[in-house]
C-alpha cells in the first residue's frame, strides 16, 4: 500500500518488552492512521478497558474480541467541532448519523449553549420546542452534559459556553451594551461554565441578540475563558459583504484576550464575495505567523443552513421570538422589512440576497403540520404557489409556523470548498444534528451534512479528488481539533489514550445524503469504539451508549 511506513521502533520495543497478555479487543492487521499526519503503517491495536493498550505486532496476544482489519484503515475517533446534536441526542442517544461516519466526540456551543439557564430562559426553550419535546432537568451547562450522559449517549460530548446564552441570561434580548455590573455578572457565568469543564467561549454574531454585542464585550468574556486555558470560537459577524472586517474583529479578540481562536464553518458567502477567501486565508496565515493560534473548521458542502431569521434585519428581531413575530404582522413594518430584504447592505448579514435568488433558498423544517407539505420546496416555488413576493412569503411563513423555519441557503462555491480543505489549520464539522431515518426525525429535511460531512471528506475529496492525503484528512478529523480544544488523551492512536477508534474502508467510504433525500446514512465505516466499547459492528449500531463528558483540563488561575 502506497504511503505505508515501517512500524515505529518505539512501538516495537514496547511490544517486545511486554509478555503476551489477554486484551478486551485486538484489531489485527489494519493500516494505522494514528492522527499525526505521518505515513500510515500496518500493525495490530489492542484495547483494554477504555484504553488503547498496545500498538504493534501482537501475534502472541489474544483478544476477547478479535477484528480482522486487513485492507482497512484504523484511525482515532473523529471529532465534530460544531454539532447541533444538543436536542437530537435527548431524543435518541445513539447518535446514528454521526457514529456511522466515525464521529466519537460531539462539540456543542455555537453562540448558544444548553446552559446556564434561568427560569425565563427555560420557559422560552419549552415554548419554542419543535418536534423533539423534553423537560429541562438542568440549569447549568455542566448539568446538561451530565444529564445527557446519564440518559445514555453513544458518543462523547463537550461544549463551549455560549456568549449569546450568557447575554440573554443577563440582558435578555435588548439592543444595548451591558453596564459594568452586568458585564461582571456575564463574566461570572462564563467562569462558572469553565469551572464545569467547558472548552471555551463560543459566539455567533450574525444572529440576535449576539449581533448587539460589541467587540469589547466579547474580549472581556473571552479573557475569562483564556484564564482557564480555553479557546474562543466564533461564527464571524459577517461571512459575506463584511467578511474581511469581521475577520479583523475576530483576530483582535484573539490578540487582546490572549486566547486561541477558531473560525466556525469558514466560508465566503455570496457569489460577489467568493474571491475574498484568498485574502482570508492570507490574513489567517499572517496572524499565525505573528504567533496567534488561529484555526478554523468547515463542512464539505456549498450550502449553509439556518432559518429565515437570517434573511431579515436584526432590528425587527429585538426582544426575542415573540416580539419578532408580532412585528411581522404590522403592515408598515412589513413594508420596511421587504424593502430591506431586497436592498444590499453592509450593516447586517442578509443570506436571502447572498443566495442570489429565492430559487436558492430551500425550506426544510416546519413546526406546523399544515406547512409540512412545503418541506423540500424552494422559497421561489412557494411564493409562486401563493402568488406573493418571495419576501412577503418568507414573512408569512415565519408568522404561520411561529418559528424561524428551517432553511438551506446555497451561498458558496465548490472551488472554495476545495481551497478550505487544502488548509492545514482547518478541521471538520457538521453544523447539524445527529439523526436517524426514523421516527420524529423524519418530520423535517435536514441539510445532508447531518449524514455525510465527514464521509464526504474522505470519499469525495481524498479518494476521488485527492485534495489532501488520507493521513492528512485523519489528522484534521482527530489530533488537530483535539489539540485546539485542549482535551487530554483523545485524538490520537497511542497507548494510554482513550480507545475512541474507527475502522473504515478507504476504498468505499462515501456519503449518500442529498438535499432532496437527506435521510441516508453514509457507508464504509465498519467498526466504531467509544471509550473501548463497540458502538458500531459490521456497519450496524450495537445499541451501546458508553459516551462520556469530555471536559477541558482545568488550569490554575
Amino acid at each position: 500500500m502506497l504511503g505505508i511506513r515501517a512500524l515505529p521502533a518505539l512501538a516495537l520495543i514496547a511490544c517486545a518488552c511486554r509478555a503476551p497478555a489477554d486484551y478486551d479487543v485486538v484489531i489485527r492487521g489494519g493500516t494505522i492512521y494514528d492522527g499525526s499526519g505521518d505515513a500510515a503503517f500496518v500493525a495490530d491495536l489492542a484495547i483494554a478497558g477504555d484504553t488503547i493498550a498496545a500498538i504493534g505486532s501482537l501475534e502472541g496476544a489474544r483478544g476477547r474480541m478479535e477484528i480482522d482489519a486487513g485492507e482497512l484503515a484504523v484511525a482515532p475517533g473523529f471529532i465534530n467541532m460544531l454539532s447541533w446534536a444538543t436536542e437530537s441526542l435527548i431524543e435518541d442517544g445513539r447518535s446514528q448519523s454521526d457514529i456511522r461516519q466515525g464521529v466519537t466526540l460531539e462539540v456543542f456551543g455555537e453562540g448558544s449553549s444548553m446552559g446556564p439557564l434561568n427560569e425565563s430562559m427555560k420557559q422560552e426553550v419549552v415554548e419554542q420546542q419543535g418536534d423533539i419535546k423534553y423537560e429541562i432537568e438542568w440549569t447549568t451547562l455542566g448539568e446538561y452534559l451530565d444529564y445527557l450522559v446519564e440518559r445514555g449517549v453513544s458518543s462523547n460530548v463537550a461544549s463551549f459556553v455560549g456568549a449569546t446564552t450568557v447575554r440573554i441570561h443577563v440582558l435578555g434580548y435588548e439592543d444595548r451594551p451591558p453596564t459594568p455590573e452586568e458585564l461582571e455578572e456575564m463574566r461570572g457565568l462564563v467562569r462558572q461554565g469553565m469551572e464545569e469543564g467547558a472548552v471555551g467561549l463560543g459566539s455567533s454574531l450574525i444572529y440576535t441578540p449576539a449581533f448587539y454585542a460589541d467587540t469589547d464585550e466579547l474580549i472581556e468574556l473571552a479573557k475569562v475563558a483564556a484564564d482557564y486555558g480555553g479557546m474562543y470560537i466564533s461564527h464571524l459577524r459577517s461571512e459575506g459583504n463584511q467578511l474581511l472586517e469581521a475577520l479583523e474583529e475576530f483576530i483582535t479578540i484573539a490578540r487582546d484576550a490572549a486566547i486561541p481562536a477558531e473560525i466556525y464553518h469558514l466560508k465566503a458567502a455570496g457569489q460577489a464575495n467568493w474571491a475574498k477567501l484568498d485574502a482570508v486565508i492570507e490574513r489567517v496565515e499572517r496572524a499565525r505567523a505573528e504567533g496567534l493560534h488561529i484555526t478554523a473548521d468547515m463542512y464539505t458542502y456549498t450550502a449553509g443552513a439556518t432559518g429565515l431569521n437570517a434573511a431579515m434585519p436584526p432590528w425587527v428581531q429585538e426582544g426575542g421570538h415573540r416580539e419578532w413575530v408580532d412585528r411581522l404582522k404590522d403592515p408598515v413594518i412589513r413594508a420596511r422589512i421587504v424593502e430591506e430584504m431586497r436592498t444590499p447592505t453592509d450593516q447586517w448579514e442578509n443570506l436571502y440576497l447572498a443566495a442570489g435568488t429565492p430559487a436558492n433558498v430551500l425550506l426544510v423544517g416546519f413546526k406546523s403540520e399544515a406547512l409540512r407539505p412545503l418541506t423540500g420546496k424552494t422559497l421561489a416555488e412557494v411564493a409562486a404557489m401563493r402568488g406573493t413576493s418571495p419576501e412577503e412569503t418568507a414573512i408569512d411563513l415565519v408568522i404561520e409556523d411561529d418559528s424561524s423555519v428551517g432553511t438551506v441557503y446555497f451561498i458558496m462555491s465548490e472551488e472554495n470548498v476545495k481551497k478550505k480543505i487544502a488548509q492545514p489549520w482547518v478541521s471538520l464539522c457538521s453544523d447539524a444534528e445527529s439523526l436517524a431515518p426514523e421516527g420524529v426525525f423524519l418530520q423535517s429535511n435536514p441539510h445532508p451534512r447531518a449524514y455525510g460531512s465527514f464521509a464526504r471528506l474522505v470519499g469525495k475529496y481524498v479518494r476521488e479528488e485527492k485534495i489532501i492525503t488520507l493521513e492528512e484528512a485523519v489528522r484534521r478529523l482527530t489530533s488537530l481539533p483535539a489539540s485546539s480544544l485542549g482535551i487530554a488523551r483523545r485524538g490520537s492512536l497511542s497507548p494510554g489514550y482513550f480507545a475512541d477508534v474507527v475502522v473504515f474502508d478507504p476504498s468505499t467510504i462515501s456519503d449518500h445524503a442529498t438535499f432532496s433525500e437527506p435521510h441516508q446514512y453514509a457507508s464504509g465505516v465498519l467498526h466504531v469504539f467509544v471509550n473501548g466499547t463497540q458502538v458500531l459492528k459490521d456497519g450496524e449500531h450495537t445499541g451501546a451508549m458508553p459516551g462520556r463528558v469530555v471536559r477541558r483540563a482545568r488550569q490554575s488561575l
